[in-house]
């Protein structure tokens, strides 16, 4: 039996052991830098990162997954819509329902803020995941490309540097 709550600034340990399990599983650990100070005060109500987790915990209070989710906006539908940044359930508890649990949740906040989709991004290797989420009813959107400045790149680009030819 397990309950999904909020997470408050106070799971921010929780939440970091959580975030480097699912780096570890990602094959991604040695970028993985998370920050228990920076996520307390991410999760706080008065952030500006929007940032919002749901933490799930076995009855005994063990935490064994969690989402971390934030608001994104459509220009085409004009409208709020919520970003999955992550979802993880500890390997022992999969197949027991907890990530659908946790979708589900996110789906009824997405109602209650009126947000008129979810989305995500999913390792193209992770094929047990895509299943999952095909099950829910998700479509893989194969036409748009993931792009990301890094830091450095933010920083260059802030400060107006030519592009490299």
């Amino acid at each position: 039996m397990v309950s999904i709550r909020k997470a408050t600034p106070d799971d921010a340990k929780t939440l970091v052991d959580l975030i480097l399990e699912l780096a570890a599983y990602e094959k991604l650990l040695e970028e993985a830098e998370p920050s228990v100070e920076l996520l307390e005060e991410h999760l706080s109500a008065e952030a500006l990162t929007g940032c919002e987790a749901l933490l799930v915990e076995t009855d005994g209070g063990a935490a064994v997954g969690f989402a971390l989710f934030f608001h994104n906006y459509s220009t085409f539908q004009t409208n709020a819509g919520l970003y999955v940044e992550d979802l993880f359930v500890r390997p022992t508890y999969r197949g027991e329902g907890i990530g659908f649990a946790l979708f589900q949740r996110l789906a009824e906040i997405a109602e209650q803020r009126g947000c008129r989709r979810i989305d995500w991004a999913v390792l193209d290797w992770n094929q047990e995941a895509i299943d999952f989420y095909e099950q829910l009813g998700a479509e893989a959107l194969d036409d748009w490309t993931t792009m990301r400045l890094d830091e450095d790149a933010i920083e260059g680009v802030a400060a107006g540097e030519a592009l490299p030819a």
